[in-house]
């Protein structure tokens, strides 16, 4: 095998790009030298023959098969190879797809091996490696239609790498279900034993062999860990959802190497590419030790997350960049923990950088192509006040054209979000150019905000739309509400998980203790027999409000459908007048949420929502999935003097995870209700 080395050399550094050539003969290896362009060209000609590219700026050294694209190793530290060389070289570093056909009934898992390389930029400042492959219609039933771009770009004097990549459907293409994108990383089992996925969120990892000698629990991905090598993870349960994190707050994770001290981490710069907005769940790291940039899923939605490409349609994308940075301790730091601390600084580098300058892309948009929207929302409520109120900590974003809340579901397109500060005015800052629709949606306050025009954002564009008035549902003033209108069940009664069951995590952070596994059968324990009835003005939402209405267990693993109280009193009713309910449910999953009022037994109910929902959150430990708004109009002659109660029934048994959970509930009275 022979080795044909191309350097570039400037003052105070070196950057190289070492081609493996495949030859018969097995000649000793030329010391690296200097070459002139003429070489250059020649080794390009050469490269469909070539096993491996090496791209090394004298920091770290990453190496990826050629044509396939696939990071086969990384070399940093003194460390030969961070990734895990056990397994095979397409299953190290690779980008990956979840698709089919919309006849077919399975998936297929796509690795995007490409089938070509080219040299987009190489010099003294870096280089821009671009692996491309072609869809070929004449075998589309057995290939994903999508031409596949993935780059990767190594920067002088940088402690890591960037990858992007750019997807892309011609107009005519086959119909196909896309389910999930991601970029993946499995390090070396041996050396990455501790995970941070936040300040809150860190600790020492079970090894995949712990896993593997565990006990599987409901789902393949949750283990009961009966003996591990670290007898202290004994007993604990490692599920890759409890680590789980919103878009807005999954901005660097990763892993940490003890000896040499070394951390890897991901870092994202920007969430413009993903898809769902800016509260759409997603994984992180997990046991592998595994590191993920997820860029579009299904997780925590289900089907309305899917890409569906249909008739025809074109489309393209670019997602990314990521940061893959590395790092370790400066001099007098004998602390391996301070490399977390070190990578969340980076990551703030990297977001203040952000759009970079240096991807070559025709598709990426810099800088001074983009532009910025401004504004400052305000909100309407005379049942709260006769002034308007300021949208403080409103989430305001640009998405695709819709309807209100549709970005929550929008998936092929960018989108561009900023949270407004305490009296309401925001930015939105380095927005690609496009026709937008503006959303918004206002913690403590039920619905969505919809812009009544489009902004049209061009190069250079400061747009200032000026003050903006939101009016959240409302039909009168509130009698009784149960909850906070935030989008999520983080604020009911999370119980404590059973003691078999448990993820020492969050035993000690208590907040994110919806996390445990198997708190969906807790309600079966608390309410053996009899479901959950609360009464307002008596009990208090945040210790008498199970976070999620699920089935009851009745053993034999079988789940029956509940039925949950709301009893309250009435002294005054106007029975012409017209009372509105409002119910915010914060996920939904194969659901249906039947409402009666003041009769059980009625065989039709007062509303259904008919089935709803595949978020899969109560499995998968999320606090939230999709939102939903149902504004449910009573007229008082539903109604009683004195006591009142509405029955919530979740109709749809027979799994332990068919359910929903609520954000908020509100009974309002007539508009001239005193």
């Amino acid at each position: 095998m022979q080795r044909i080395n191309l350097i570039f050399v400037c003052p105070f550094f070196f950057f190289y790009i070492l081609y493996l050539m495949q030859k018969n003969n097995k000649e000793r290896l030329p010391r690296p030298g200097v070459v002139s362009s003429s070489s250059v060209a020649s080794a390009r000609k050469s490269r469909k023959k070539a096993l491996s590219v090496v791209m090394d700026n004298g920091l770290v050294n990453v190496t990826l098969s050629v044509p396939e694209g696939m990071v086969t190793g990384i070399q940093y530290n003194g460390i030969a190879n961070l990734l895990e060389e056990r397994n095979k070289e397409n299953d190290r570093g690779y980008w990956d797809i979840v698709w089919n056909l919309p006849e077919a009934h399975g998936n297929i898992f796509d690795k995007l091996a490409a089938t070509s390389l080219n040299v987009v930029l190489e010099d003294e400042n870096g280089i821009e490696l671009s692996f491309t492959r072609t869809y070929d219609d004449s075998i589309y039933e057995t290939q994903l239609s999508l031409n596949i771009d993935k780059r990767f770009i190594l920067l002088r004097g940088y402690p890591g790498f960037y990858t992007y990549g750019i997807f892309e459907r011609l107009e005519g293409w086959p119909d196909i279900n896309v389910y999930q994108g991601r970029t993946v990383f499995k390090l070396q089992e041996k050396l990455f034993e501790y995970m941070a996925v936040s300040d809150e969120r860190q600790r020492i990892m079970p090894t995949a062999d712990d896993r593997a000698r565990g006990q599987i629990l409901d789902y393949p991905e949750a283990v009961l860990l009966t003996n591990p090598a670290n007898t202290f993870l004994r007993g604990e349960v490692d599920d890759k959802y409890q680590y789980s994190s919103d878009n807005k707050d999954n901005r660097v994770h990763g892993w940490i190497c003890p000896d040499p001290p070394t951390g890897f981490w991901m870092i994202t710069p920007s969430n413009e590419f993903k898809t769902g907005g800016p509260v759409k769940q997603d994984l992180t790291s997990h046991v592998g030790p595994t590191t993920l940039s997820m860029y579009f899923s299904t997780h925590y939605a289900g089907e309305p997350l899917a890409l569906t490409f249909r008739d025809g349609e074109p489309w393209r994308k670019v997602f990314g960049p990521v940061f893959v940075y590395l790092n370790t301790l400066q001099e007098n730091d004998t602390e391996p923990l301070s490399l977390w601390a070190d990578a969340k600084e980076q990551m703030l580098i990297e977001t203040e950088s952000w759009p970079y300058s240096f991807p070559l892309s025709e598709d990426y948009s810099f800088d001074y192509q983009r532009g910025s929207a401004s504004g400052r929302l305000l909100i309407q409520d005379s049942y709260i006040s006769e002034r308007l109120i300021t949208g403080n900590s409103a989430c305001v974003g640009l998405a695709a054209p819709g309807d209100a809340g549709s970005w929550q579901t929008e998936n092929k397109a960018y989108q561009f979000w900023a949270v407004a500060d305490s009296e309401g005015y925001f930015l939105i800052k380095n927005v690609r150019p496009g026709n937008y629709s503006l959303y918004a949606w206002v913690p403590g306050y039920i619905g969505d905000y919809k812009y009544d025009f489009y902004v049209n954002i061009r190069p250079g564009n400061r747009i200032t739309l000026g003050a903006l008035t939101y009016n959240p549902p409302r039909n009168g003033p509130t009698l009784w509400e149960i909850g906070i209108p935030d989008r999520t069940a983080i604020e009911f009664f999370v119980p404590e998980p059973s003691p078999r069951l448990m993820n020492q995590l969050y035993s000690v952070n208590q907040a994110e203790k919806f996390r445990q596994y198997g708190l969906w059968d807790r309600y079966s324990e608390l309410y053996p027999s009899e479901d959950l009835v609360f009464t307002v003005g008596v009990n208090n939402y945040q210790t008498d409000w199970f976070f999620a209405h699920v089935n009851r267990n009745v053993g034999n693993k079988t789940y029956v459908p509940t039925t949950w109280q709301i009893a309250f009193d009435l002294d005054n009713i106007d029975f012409f007048g017209t009372y509105m309910l409002q119910i915010a449910l914060a996920s939904a999953n194969e659901a249906e949420l039947q409402v009666r009022i003041n009769n059980p037994d009625e065989e039709a109910p007062y509303f259904t929502t008919g089935t709803i929902g595949k978020d899969n959150a109560i499995a998968r430990h999320g606090i939230h999935g999709l939102y939903r708004l149902y504004s449910l109009e009573i007229p008082g002659s539903q109604l009683l003097f004195g006591r009142n109660i509405i029955y919530l029934t979740q109709s749809r048994g027979s799994s332990p995870w068919r359910g929903i959970m609520y954000d908020y509930v509100r009974l309002e009275g007539p508009p001239e209700y005193t």
